[in-house]
This record gives C-alpha cells, structure tokens and sequence, in this order.
C-alpha cells in the first residue's frame, strides 16, 4: 500500500526530479505537451501521454488548460490535439522582433553617418519605451542606451512617435497608468501639451525630444510600421542639443522618416494612410 501512494503522488519515472526547486511542475508539463503537439502537427491523447510520461487524465487536464487559452485545439472528428492560435501569435512576436532588429540594422547604420548621431531602435511596451539596438556615433559626446533600457514614453523621442500613433482613447489609458512625470523643465507635464505635440508629431510624421529626459539632449524619432499599418517600432537619432538646432532638427526629421518608412518596407509593412 505504501508502495501505490508513493507511485500516485511521485512523478512519473521518466521526469527526473527538481532538486533546484526553480520550476513549476505543471506548467514545465504544460509546455512540454505544447512543444509536441508543435512538432507533431496532430496527434493523439494516448501518444501525447507516453511521449511525457504521465497518466492521459493529468495530460487531459494540460491539453483542456491549453486549449482554453488559445494554444492547442481538439478535432472532434478525428480525436487529435494540433497546435492553436495564440501558439502561432506569441510565436510571430518572436519572429516579428527579431526580424525587426535584423531589418534596421544597415537602415540605422546608414542613418547615423548621414546624421553624425546616434541611431536608436525601440518598441513600446506596458507603456514604456525599450531599446533594442543602437549604432553609435563616433563623436565623443554621444547619446547611449543599452540594450534593453526602458522609459517613460511621454518624453522620450521614440515613445511620442508610437503615441502619435494611438487614439486618444488609448494614449489616455497610457497616462492614466504611467503618468506625467518631470524630468527637466521641458518635460511635456500636462495631457494638453502632450496632445498638442502629438497632433504636431502626426503632421510632420516625425517627433522631436527636446531636452524632455536629459538636458543638453535632443532626439528625432519616426514610427515603423507592420503590415496593417499599425506603429510596432519607433527608430530614431538622438545627440547633444549643441549638434541639434532647430534648423538642423528640421532638416533630419524627413531623414529620420525615410529611415522609419524603409524599415517598414523591409518588414513587408506599410503606413496607416496606405492600410486606410
């Protein structure tokens, strides 16, 4: 008797044991169900069981668990598991951003010696601008992100691109969670004064950071876009307000924009006015 409790709480003898206590059992069982039914197209229940190791009721519970979320379905007619839609979705965020990275590369090389300055690209996420890759300029005073850097996005250049890009609705939504906060004296702390920037943004088609996160520091930034014409990315050049006047901000906005626009070209996307 002894020996059956043990084998009904141990775990099955193919899994070996978690001495580092670092993982969750069912969902490090959920996963490996769902990697595969990846690999398999469809299968079985009863396959999926001995493939794991574990009785079909628990491997059951998983699927139903998965399958509620998006990530596997169930064919009645032929009793088999395949892969779902949410699979597919989280697994395109991967290719999107890393094809993303790959495609501006030469696209922000190119930019930062026609500028001289820093090119930056970024995405928005929960309301925060990260960085994903930077080409710096070789002038000794330079602007520097690290990859994977996060910002508020109300003063950042590439965060008022992306939310040039948003209703108003949404950009609400985004204040509402995050905030006005001050940085420098230029930091845009009314909704008023962000709304109007942002009307401003849309018109041009780029942004402009001036001095808003740190003084002495000026950015451009222009939003990329995906095949619906939504803004996914932002790419942009940042330096010294010294090598950034008003008249040399308004000569490399267009730049910066036709940098966004090839971006976008290379990712198979286009603009909100062409998606319209």
């Amino acid at each position: 008797m002894a020996d059956q409790t043990t084998r009904t709480r141990g775990r099955p003898r193919s899994l070996s044991p978690d001495t580092s206590g670092a993982t969750v059992q069912a969902l490090d069982r959920g996963l490996q169900l769902l990697m595969i039914v990846a690999k398999e197209n469809k299968t079985t229940l009863t396959e999926l069981a001995l493939r794991v190791g574990m009785p079909a009721s628990t491997a059951h519970r998983l699927l139903v668990t998965l399958q509620k979320r998006g990530f596997v379905d169930f064919d009645e007619t032929t009793q088999e598991w395949m892969i779902g839609i949410e699979a597919f979705r989280i697994g395109s965020a991967f290719v999107q951003r890393t094809s993303l990275v790959e495609a501006g590369r030469d696209v922000m090389r190119r930019l930062m010696e026609e500028t001289g300055e820093t090119a930056n690209l970024g995405i928005g996420d929960d309301g925060d601008v990260v960085f994903l890759s930077q080409i710096e300029t070789p002038n000794p005073i330079r602007a520097f992100f690290s990859v994977g850097t996060r910002g508020p996005m109300h003063c950042s250049g590439i965060g008022k691109a992306l939310l040039a890009e948003m209703s108003q609705d949404k950009v609400e939504q985004v204040l509402q969670r995050k905030g006005l906060e001050e940085f420098t004296s230029k930091t845009l702390t009314s909704p008023d004064a962000l709304f109007a920037d942002l009307e401003a943004t849309r018109r041009r088609g780029w942004s402009h950071d001036d001095e808003e996160r740190h003084y002495g520091m000026r950015c451009i930034a222009a939003p990329i876009h995906n095949f619906h014409g939504e803004a996914i990315a932002g790419i942009s050049i940042s330096g010294p307000a010294a090598r950034l006047p008003d008249d040399v901000i308004s000569e490399l906005g267009p730049k910066v924009k036709r940098a966004a626009s090839e971006v976008t070209k290379l990712l198979g996307g286009r603009t909100s006015q062409q998606a319209g």
